[in-house]
């Protein structure tokens, strides 16, 4: 198909449609609606944008993305020492900082095992997360991965890593979600309810 804008634009549009959640067609929605509110959301984006290029970085505590290093949460002597959450990816943190799920600290994998894909334990974040559990502050490591093949797999990789530090691994229960409705549930996450049952 012909390009019927200028190759500034349609580089725009390219970038764009990179992005999680957005394909050829939300991308040039979008940098149309960029481009029509050019003062109010192009410039102050392409201004944010600048600045978290410049400032952004990973922090070398836990693996979040902040502009300071380390991080906000690493640096917050109110949140809980003894207690450790691991995650898959940023995103997941993000998750749970923003539901107020966890008040201690975060480890951030960045990724899980598969096979399929080529990730082994080299490439993840788990060497350093056995030498964070084992330094004598850690009494709790809670295993946040996701309800996959690939993310159970992990935790049961770093599960037995962890044997042996007298820590208490414990991780994310699976079932029923809130205002979920039995019969629109998969089986699997039927099971996995019936499976986590507890005293009522």
């Amino acid at each position: 198909m012909a390009a019927v804008t200028g190759p500034e634009i349609e580089r725009l549009i390219a970038l764009l449609s990179k992005l999680p959640g957005l394909g050829p067609r939300s991308a040039r929605r979008a940098v149309l609606q960029l481009i029509k509110r050019k003062e109010t959301l192009l410039v102050p984006l392409t201004a944010a944008m600048a600045d978290a290029v410049e400032k952004a970085c990973i922090c070398t505590i836990c693996g979040n993305v902040d502009t300071q290093d380390p991080c906000t949460i690493c640096r917050d002597d109110r949140r809980e020492p003894t207690a450790l959450c691991v995650v898959e990816d940023v995103g997941d943190l993000w998750a749970l900082e923003r539901a107020g799920a966890h008040k201690g600290r975060y480890h951030v994998l960045g990724g899980v095992l598969s096979a399929l894909d080529g990730v082994g334990p080299n490439d993840l974040n788990i060497g350093k997360l056995v030498e964070r559990a084992g330094n004598g502050d850690i009494q709790e490591v809670i295993l946040a991965m996701n309800a996959t093949v690939d993310g159970q797999a992990t935790a049961h990789y770093i599960t037995d890593r962890l044997s042996g530090l007298g820590l208490s691994v414990s991780r994310l229960a699976h079932g029923v979600p809130v205002g979920g409705e039995l019969d629109y549930l998969d089986d699997g996450t039927l099971a996995a309810a019936m499976k986590s049952r507890r005293p009522f």
